[in-house]
């Protein structure tokens, strides 16, 4: 793939990301799309099956992406430099916050602001959750061409409700499980 970004500019993209994601990989979801798709440095399929694989294998989602994206425009080295700059971030606030979170923990303006973060962090890890949805068990570009039931992928919702009403249900059952089962549900029926 033709590199349209130089690997300094690339780096700085994913240390935004990495600044913006500071809850966690599943924060950066949005983030990531908006910022990776426009500059088509990974298509949408591919940023979802990017979610779909770094979900089911070790390691953050963010780290997995970068490493995918740097080494794929660049090479190893990419995949490192991208992967720093994702990491690099989150590793000096946590450091400052190390450094000073015994004289401020207990301030009010301090208890607020992560009250703030936690809110921020669940709205876009509902949105992640509403794009992902929106293309796996909804139409919703189909949503006003054609008829309301048309708009639903029956397979996959009804997979989607037998997922979780086995991780609702069954308190014991390991997530690995899940995940063979959904790759074989893809498999055999999608």
């Amino acid at each position: 793939m033709e590199s349209s970004i130089s690997l300094f500019s690339l780096a700085l993209l994913f240390s935004y990301i990495g600044l913006c994601s500071i809850g966690g990989g599943l924060v950066g979801i949005s983030i990531m799309q908006q910022e990776l798709i426009p500059r088509n440095l990974i298509s949408m399929e591919e940023f979802y099956s990017m979610i779909a694989i770094s979900e089911s294998t070790p390691g953050p989602i963010g780290v997995n992406m970068a490493t995918f994206i740097g080494n794929r425009l660049y090479g190893v080295v990419g995949g490192c430099v991208t992967t720093a700059a994702l990491v690099f971030p989150s590793f000096v606030i946590i450091i400052i916050i190390a450094l000073f979170a015994r004289s401020i923990k207990d301030k009010p303006m301090v208890k607020n602001a992560f009250y703030g973060i936690r809110a921020a962090s669940t709205g876009m890890i509902a949105v992640a959750c509403y794009s992902v949805l929106s293309i796996t068990i909804f139409s919703i570009s189909d949503a006003f061409t054609k008829n309301w039931y048309s708009i639903i992928h029956v397979k996959q919702t009804i997979f989607f409700f037998l997922a979780l009403g086995i991780l609702r249900f069954i308190k014991k059952i390991h997530p690995l499980f899940i995940i063979v089962l959904g790759a074989l549900f893809g498999y055999l029926f999608l």
